[in-house]
């Protein structure tokens, strides 16, 4: 996994204090941790950049006065207009205690119905794990190079060592589905077997009522 280095320096809490950091392109953090108390340090704006535009999840070396916490981005707020960094939180990790974090899905290949003119649908960009520090992944790999229309690839489906994913197994990643033309001959197969009110049309007198129902009774024999 990738390991940023991150320099910070103590800060002071408030608005007023926070402005007077984004001036200076430095941006206000907090780490945290279950077994680290609150600090709250200042960081260069630029220094997070490489956490935020990127499909790999990295590990963040913080230094500061000469002390290092090993942590993940936990959470970052940006402008509503100009989209520059406002404030992050960095979780502090402790060796050999689990953590729950979301990391990006890496797509591998071309899916087989695709090429047959199918529709890739990607139902998700990421997955939230459970795992040891050493075990967090830059990406989870999901090869979908054999999918053809109509498959799909679940949460069950997908393999990661040292890793517990929390979404339920049977939710779907990613699915191939047919083209559109052929949906819309297959709805309109199923309109002609419906009369103008929208009814089932019943079959014809002597055929057998379908396997599981018992066929009217004739009106003679309810009278």
């Amino acid at each position: 996994m990738r390991i940023v280095e991150i320099s910070a320096e103590p800060r002071d809490t408030g608005k007023g204090a926070a402005r007077r950091l984004r001036r200076k392109d430095q941006i206000p953090v907090v780490l945290y941790g279950p077994n680290q108390d609150p600090k709250s340090l200042a960081i260069e704006e630029a220094s997070v950049l490489p956490l935020v535009y990127t499909n790999e999840t990295s590990l963040v070396r913080i230094s500061s006065n000469g002390d290092s916490w090993e942590c993940i981005l936990k959470d970052i707020d940006f402008h509503p207009v100009t989209d520059r960094p406002l404030h992050a939180d960095f979780l502090a990790l402790t060796e050999g205690e689990e953590l729950t974090l979301s990391v990006p899905i890496r797509f591998e290949g071309t899916p087989i119905g695709q090429s047959e003119g199918g529709y890739t649908q990607f139902l998700f960009n990421e997955l939230e794990i459970r795992c040891l520090p050493k075990d967090i992944p830059s990406a989870i790999s999901v090869d979908i190079s054999e999918l053809e229309i109509g498959d799909a690839i679940h949460i069950a489906d997908i393999e990661a060592e040292g890793v517990t994913f929390t979404d339920a197994p049977e939710r779907t990643v990613v699915t191939v589905v047919p083209p559109r033309e052929l949906v819309e001959e297959e709805e309109e197969e199923v309109v002609t077997l419906l009369d103008e009110e929208g009814e089932p049309i019943e079959a014809p007198e002597g055929e057998e009522a379908p396997e599981g129902e018992e066929a009217p009774e004739d009106e003679e024999e309810q009278a």
